[in-house]
């Protein structure tokens, strides 16, 4: 072994230069971040363009057309709702608050895991929310990117785990107590939505900073991301049709 300025390492390691790193080097941009709440104001755009009121209602084409709901998804085998869903949304004081609250979560995850891990980990999650607002509520008609945004927190709550950051001192397990206070608390909420957001959230974080970190590895983040978003479409499908023939009403947040 050989000593340098660093410690010691192997006479190979030794002759080798290091490339240095500074934090401005290595920042990443949340430019996945950014898109996402694009599309969802665009979205809401054309939802409101198309009769849904800024106040809420259950009109308008857009929203009555790509919300989620089983009875559509297993008769008409509208499949593409357990996706579109989640950039839809109830009223201007909904989209407001979920792009909010994706602005601040994603600005401190996708910094953390990358562009590629972020979305990844974002639409694993959604579908994971869909899946979870299909199974408490089938045939209710649900709209939010709330799903998402809990998958958010679950995987930052990983990420924060994983570098042995306590959840308390920085603030997450606050954020997240009052989250889940407010979904069983306020009526209309999407319960199922946001904790099958959450828990696919904490499941791909996990793969991500656990793989992810990995040399060669980061492929197989993304891959096990992408078999979470696929069960969970998969299973949003067998449970769409457990209740009900038709939609009888709203959550918002799912």
């Amino acid at each position: 072994m050989t000593p340098t300025p660093v410690g010691m390492r192997c006479p190979q390691c030794a002759r080798e230069r290091t490339k240095v790193k500074t934090l401005r080097s290595v920042q990443v941009t949340p430019r996945v971040t950014e898109v996402l709440i694009g599309i969802n104001v665009i979205a809401f755009i054309t939802e409101v363009a198309t009769g849904t009121p800024l106040g809420g209602g259950l009109r308008g084409t857009v929203l009555l057309k790509g919300g989620l709901d089983g009875p559509d998804i297993t008769n008409a085998h509208q499949y593409y709702r357990i996706l579109t869903a989640g950039f839809l949304h109830y009223s201007l004081l909904h989209i407001a608050f979920n792009m909010f609250f994706l602005y601040i979560m994603g600005n401190m995850l996708e910094p953390a895991i990358g562009r590629a891990n972020f979305l990844a980990v974002y639409l694993a999650s959604l579908l994971a929310g869909s899946f979870g607002a299909l199974l408490f509520e089938p045939d209710v008609l649900t709209v939010g990117a709330s799903g998402a945004c809990f998958g958010v927190l679950g995987a930052l709550i990983a990420v924060a785990r994983n570098r042995r950051i306590s959840i308390w001192q920085s603030g997450l397990g606050v954020i997240l107590l009052i989250n889940i206070v407010f979904s069983f608390s306020v009526s209309g909420i999407s319960i199922g939505g946001h904790l099958g957001g959450l828990v696919g959230g904490l499941i791909t974080g996990a793969v991500v900073v656990e793989l992810g970190e990995r040399r060669g590895a980061r492929s197989a983040a993304l891959a096990a991301c992408a078999a979470v978003g696929a069960i969970s479409f998969v299973a949003a499908i067998a449970v769409a049709g457990s209740h009900g023939l038709t939609p009888h009403g709203l959550t918002f947040g799912g």
